[in-house]
């Protein structure tokens, strides 16, 4: 789900909002249907873990087919509000995690899986939240792209650090992980735009699709794998990836006001803060821990979609109040 829009939308392009307003509406309708798909038919999805990595996989491919050169020049031309928001990200989720964990007394295999969506990069979707909350999206796309380039060596590093007493894994098979599910399908596709940048343009508006189709058999997979922790913690798990979630966006967009960045990066700040990978974290949990730890990941694939298109509209309506 990355927008591979770089400025501000003309008259020509409100076609194309209004298509990324009907996938942004529509993005969380579709997770949501999935999960309970997942929960009422457990059956017909438990048998399919051993597909969540392929399809994170898929996922990042289409990550890396929308990344242009462009994309990483606004990193060496203006710096400061790339490296505070990819700072932001990597200290306030991480640490938002592990507190909400101890006030909230998550059980391990829950605290573990809060901790892991904290310790993840920004979520794909972030790019078209951005857009559509008249934020900087040039801005979103270069911290997406460096967030989730630097995540095999910062997210292992995070986890094993504050959850590593949960947890009986080195940080090294999990970086390994991260690299095969997350950074080689990325380089694998800029390398494909590359070769072929004419057809990766002409594919480039079916690739969110694909990726919320993706998204969705992963949170259906997860969800029919821990049907059981879903009717004992359901409601628990919910107020943690609530709480994550919310105190993200408010946290991103105060650190990047401290900075006195222009409030369109602050936007952004908020919306790359606030929406994490959270396929990975349920990549990870799955994989190192246990079906129980993957599911704040999956809880958290459908309420940041939820809640980045209602933060969008609320944030749009104050822009039109003030023109």
């Amino acid at each position: 789900m990355h927008s591979t829009q770089s400025g501000t939308p003309g008259p020509a392009k409100k076609s194309e909002e209004r298509s990324a307003l009907y996938a942004v509406t529509i993005f969380p309708l579709l997770i949501l249907a999935a999960g309970v798909l997942g929960f009422v038919l457990p059956g017909a999805f438990a048998g399919l873990s051993g597909w969540v990595n392929p399809l994170l996989g898929i996922i990042m491919f289409g990550m890396g087919l929308t990344l242009t050169a462009p994309d990483f020049a606004l990193v060496v031309k203006n710096p400061v509000p790339v490296v505070i928001g990819v700072v932001a990200q990597f200290v306030i989720m991480p640490l938002l995690g592990l507190l909400i964990s101890w006030v909230l007394q998550l059980p391990a295999e829950l605290a573990v899986g809060v901790i892991l969506v904290g310790c993840c990069p920004g979520g794909t979707a972030s790019n078209v939240v951005s857009y559509l909350a008249k934020g900087d999206v040039a801005l979103s796309v270069a911290m997406t792209s460096i967030s989730t380039l630097i995540a095999p060596f910062l997210t292992p590093l995070l986890a094993v650090w504050l959850a590593g007493e949960r947890m009986d894994v080195s940080g090294t098979e999990m970086m390994l992980s991260i690299l095969e599910v997350v950074l080689v399908p990325v380089l694998l596709g800029l390398v494909v735009r590359g070769l072929v940048p004419r057809v990766v343009v002409a594919v480039t508006p079916a690739l969110p699709w694909v990726s919320v189709a993706a998204i969705s058999v992963i949170v259906a997979i997860v969800v029919a794998g821990s049907a059981a922790a879903i009717v004992s913690a359901g409601l628990l798990v919910l107020l943690a990836v609530v709480l994550h979630n919310g105190l993200g966006y408010l946290l991103g967009y105060g650190a990047a006001t401290l900075f006195r960045v222009p409030v369109s990066a602050r936007r952004t700040t908020a919306i790359e803060v606030g929406m994490q990978n959270s396929g990975l974290a349920t990549s990870l949990a799955r994989t190192y821990f246990t079906p129980e730890a993957a599911l704040p990941g999956a809880v958290f694939s459908v309420w940041h979609n939820v809640s980045g298109a209602l933060v969008a509209a609320f944030l749009r309506r104050r822009s039109a109040a003030r023109d």
